[in-house]
């Protein structure tokens, strides 16, 4: 699978959890929901151009977004835990797991 086809299926991944997630509820899931907010923008910046990085710029262009990202959702995980909601901690988990993949591909 190409890396843009990964970096979309990220992108997806995010926004169906976002979609899940009703807004209002405690501190933690409003935080959980701003991280996964944050982690969608970053990835929707460079979501059309993702295809068109030269292979030879891959890694530069997309770790500090990948990075970024892989930190937002961490946010969101530690939120969700905190919240006591394990099943939408576990799907960002897997989340997580997809974009360190991804990083290590590059």
């Amino acid at each position: 699978m190409r890396i843009s086809d990964r970096y979309r299926l990220i992108y997806e991944g995010v926004n169906a959890q976002l979609d899940r997630l009703k807004p209002g509820g405690d501190e933690e899931i409003v935080s959980a929901l701003q991280a996964l907010c944050n982690a969608a923008d970053e990835l929707e910046a460079q979501l059309e151009t993702v295809g068109e990085i030269p292979q030879i710029k891959l890694e530069q262009r997309l770790s500090p977004v990948l990075l970024t990202v892989h930190a937002q959702l961490d946010r969101a995980r530690v939120h969700f835990e905190s919240a006591g909601q394990t099943q939408q901690a576990s799907n960002i988990w897997e989340l997580e797991q997809q974009v360190y993949r991804l990083l290590n591909d590059l």
